[in-house]
């Protein structure tokens, strides 16, 4: 609202009290916290006429680094939302002309056209003083990073005026891999809901799209090199598929925003839906003698099924470039594997006797190696490595199974594996009342182990499986509550243990979550002074 005209000393007097109570709220008004933060009472007006970035004079990177360029455009409109050129508000400059105040951002390397990967460089530093605010960082990614924190700092007064307080902020995540998992297989999520979900954890600081994009239910993955697969395994072959510009258009998006997409092509379990457009990939169950028409797991006893891999794993080194791939290796069933005669006859030409977890290891092994040769890092749920298989060194396992999750921590680390944790942070399970802090009080490296052993976590992700979960509810479920894995896996733990002195921040920040258009859900009581601009 506008305000225009003179006003009396004791009008100002209050207008003084409302500033001060904003400043004492926004202390420490970062999330996730960084390692440093120092800030004081002193502060800046902002004016969005008199507000620009800029690039350093040292920085490796100028005018031209699209990743920059860009960022610059989108912070702008979220410090400012309401601004619009010609339209100002009058009460900031009752006693003064608004002062200018520039953001200058330099990097070492310029880095500008890439792709972020798991040693992406993301600290920066942030020195906030009187007309300027000084951004340095190592690359790009960080220089993001310093950028989200930055526009979470300026804050409005209930006149509408823009302030920051100086700060001095030093930065880094404690974990490389802080990612998201959303599974597109079980209810088709619309590409804008992927990309708001991208832009939320932009404001998190996650790093990561884990895309579980197939599963048993439906593939909506649209493959060059087998059309079928999504033509008779998606719900619907047009309105329900990611085609290869939505796939790519994901990835560039994710990409502004320093998050990588890796990629999940779950098998040889829950893949249902592939059987559909790939015949004679899924083993024939059997009844008695005789085939009972339904299907298992991929058959891992016939060449094709290898041959058939091996083209699929080319093609998503093709259009995903990260260097990361999951595949899957969960919840094999070996029922079906079991009752087939001619799978039984491969188990005993192979010696494995009647033990499914070798066919299984078998079958893993020969698609790790396929991923190994394309030059690409596997991942693998935990259950590859519980059935000891013989696995890559530089393999990747991620624990998704809850009740016993430090004692496979010991077990993985102890092996040299490197390990994401995934098991606490399962958060489409959700109950009444605060259950953020459950997540929030998982300590990833609490388990038993040498500090060597400690380092091979290397981070975790939030899981979002999507049995319940589609474009109607996906925002509300995940946000806040994924907030407090990502400050778990960002932030010095020993100065974010404590829950209750998290939730005023948390809180703060889901209301900054609503007013960027994110619908996420209460914490607990109260409100927010924007709850209404996302719906």
């Amino acid at each position: 609202m506008a305000h225009t005209g003179t006003h009396s000393q004791p009008v100002r007097a209050c207008l003084l009290l409302v500033v001060v109570s904003v400043w004492v709220q926004q202390v420490d008004g970062v999330w996730p916290l960084p390692q440093q933060l120092d800030q004081s009472a002193d502060r800046n007006s902002l004016s969005p006429q008199r507000f620009s970035f800029t690039y350093g004079r040292d920085s490796a990177a100028q005018t031209g680094c699209s990743v920059l360029d860009a960022a610059f455009k989108r912070y702008f409109s979220i410090i400012f939302p309401d601004f619009t050129k010609g339209s100002e508000n009058g009460l900031q400059y009752m006693w003064s002309e608004p002062q200018p105040f520039v953001v200058s951002v330099s990097v070492k390397t310029r880095g500008c056209d890439g792709y972020p990967d798991e040693d992406s460089d993301e600290s920066y530093n942030l020195s906030v003083s009187e007309g300027q605010a000084v951004l340095r960082s190592v690359t790009v990614w960080g220089a993001l990073r310093g950028l989200e924190s930055f526009s979470q700092l300026v804050y409005q007064d209930d006149y509408g005026s823009y302030f920051i307080n100086k700060t001095e902020i030093v930065d880094f995540p404690r974990f490389a891999f802080r990612g998201l998992l959303l599974d597109t297989s079980r209810h088709y999520l619309p590409l804008h809901a992927i990309l708001k979900t991208l832009d939320a954890m932009a404001y998190s600081k996650f790093n990561v799209f884990h895309w579980h994009i197939v599963d048993d239910p439906s593939f909506p993955y649209q493959s060059r090199t087998f059309p079928d697969l999504s033509n008779k395994g998606a719900f619907h072959p047009f309105t329900h598929v990611y085609t290869q510009s939505d796939v790519m258009r994901v990835i560039e998006h994710a990409r502004m925003r320093g998050i990588r997409v890796i990629p999940e092509f779950d098998s040889p379990g829950h893949t249902q839906s592939w059987g559909k457009g790939q015949p004679n990939l899924l083993t024939p169950c059997y009844k008695g003698d005789v085939p009972s028409g339904s299907f298992g797991p991929v058959d891992p006893t016939v060449d094709t099924t290898y041959k058939f891999m091996e083209s699929l794993l080319k093609e998503v080194k093709f259009v995903f470039p990260d260097s990361y791939v999951h595949l899957g290796g969960d919840e094999v069933s070996f029922a079906c594997w079991q009752s087939n005669p001619n799978v039984r006859t491969f188990m005993e030409k192979m010696g494995f006797g009647k033990d499914f977890t070798k066919l299984e290891s078998f079958y893993m092994e020969s698609i790790m190696n396929m991923t190994a040769a394309l030059n690409r890092t596997s991942i693998v749920w935990q259950d590859v490595f519980d059935y000891h298989e013989r696995i890559p060194q530089d393999t990747v396992l991620e624990i998704w199974k809850g009740e016993t999750y430090q004692a496979e921590l010991s077990r993985m680390t102890k092996a040299g594996h490197r390990v994401l944790l995934s098991a606490p942070w399962y958060i489409n399970h959700i109950s009444y009342g605060q259950d953020w802090r459950n997540s929030y009080a998982v300590q990833p490296q609490n388990f038993s182990g040498t500090e060597e052993q400690k380092k091979l976590v290397i981070g975790g992700e939030v899981a979002m499986w999507g049995e319940y979960v589609d474009a109607t509810n996906l925002n509300p479920r995940l946000w806040p509550r994924a907030c407090a894995a990502a400050e778990r896996l960002w932030s010095d733990e020993e100065k974010t243990l404590n829950a209750d002195l998290a939730f005023p921040r948390l809180e703060k920040f889901r209301c900054e979550l609503l007013r960027r258009g994110i619908q996420a859900e209460p914490l607990f009581v109260g409100h927010c002074k924007h709850e209404y601009d996302g719906l």
